[in-house]
């Protein structure tokens, strides 16, 4: 595979620029151990974990399934149950992980203070130029942005991957990751034109044989074309783009019909959503989804997803004379 020489890989101590996308209810320690063993960053969801035990047995099972490095993501969206996360810091401090994402809002000077004080490498996760430029002023080791395309939280600014990549890697020092529509070597490739020093991978790691996502939906969302996927819940705040099955039709609907987030949120519940990627159900909940779903035709294992994302670059890269 194409030995590639980034900054990102150099920060993180991975083989290869690529990291897996956190999400909700499916970013497991197994999971995220796979991403890892196949030298790509594996990310786990803290806010997963409901209590500080659960969450510490969750990255001691993942660090015992991979002598890779692993990174947390801290969530800061607001959720219905808050999370301390200065305790699940803590805790990732106690056990070793060196490795930060935040994502949401900017966090806290003083949790940023405590990423500073036990040296741990921090990324922020963002939307648009200024957010990253906010984060590398606090002391981000690098960002991550995800253009309109992105499966999950979009925000308000409507850029896209192909604009908002080379317009933030002008505006900051500090390593800029990809992210939004990357699924194989063509959009690893282009983002990586396009000044990103390493890509984020969601929806593609999601149709993967790992990824603890029911078998039914895994073959619906096989059959799923760039134009399934929708973005929902802009008008309670909390704009997300979604894959749209039943489940997210209502709650469009709803929200079409001026409801606010108690008309739409038994549609969009985590409860829903687990309903649906454990037994199976494509119409009990929504879930994040990619544009680049529509690129996807097969199930197959992380490792073999990254050989192709990497090596599969490298014949790209020859045919372009790039």
């Amino acid at each position: 595979m194409t030995n590639y020489e980034t900054p990102v890989q150099t920060l993180l101590g991975i083989e290869h620029p690529l990291l897996g996308g956190t999400m909700m209810d499916l970013s497991t320690p197994s999971f995220v151990a796979a991403i890892s063993n196949a030298g790509a960053l594996g990310i786990l969801a803290s806010a997963m974990f409901k209590d500080e035990g659960r969450f510490r047995d969750a990255v001691r099972k993942t660090q015992d399934l991979t002598d890779r490095p692993i990174a947390v993501n801290i969530n800061l969206f607001p959720m219905m149950e808050k999370l301390d996360n200065h305790r699940y810091v803590e805790i990732m401090v106690d056990e070793g992980v060196a490795i930060v994402e935040t994502s949401g809002f900017a966090p806290p000077e003083d949790l940023v203070k405590t990423f500073k004080a036990h040296d741990l490498r921090w990324m922020h996760k963002c939307v648009g130029v200024r957010y990253a430029k906010k984060a590398e002023k606090m002391g981000a080791d690098a960002v991550t942005v995800v253009g309109y395309e992105n499966g999950g939280a979009t925000g308000n600014l409507n850029v896209t991957t192909m604009v908002l990549v080379p317009a933030t890697s002008r505006a900051l020092a500090i390593p800029v990751i990809g992210g939004g529509g990357i699924v194989d070597a063509a959009t690893f490739l282009a983002v990586m034109a396009l000044g990103a020093r390493g890509a984020i991978v969601g929806t593609r790691f999601m149709l993967s044989e790992e990824c603890p996502l029911h078998r039914n939906v895994k073959e619906a969302l096989i059959e799923a074309t760039e134009q399934d996927t929708d973005v929902i819940m802009r008008s309670v705040g909390f704009a997300h783009r979604v894959w749209m099955n039943e489940a997210s039709r209502k709650a469009a609907e709803a929200e079409a019909k001026g409801g606010g987030i108690a008309e739409i949120y038994p549609y969009v519940s985590g409860k829903a959503a687990r309903e649906m990627y454990e037994n199976g159900d494509t119409a009990a909940g929504s879930m994040s989804c990619s544009q680049a779903v529509g690129l996807i035709d097969t199930i197959k294992p992380v490792k073999a997803i990254v050989e192709e994302i990497i090596g599969g670059s490298k014949e790209k890269a020859r045919y372009l004379k790039v």
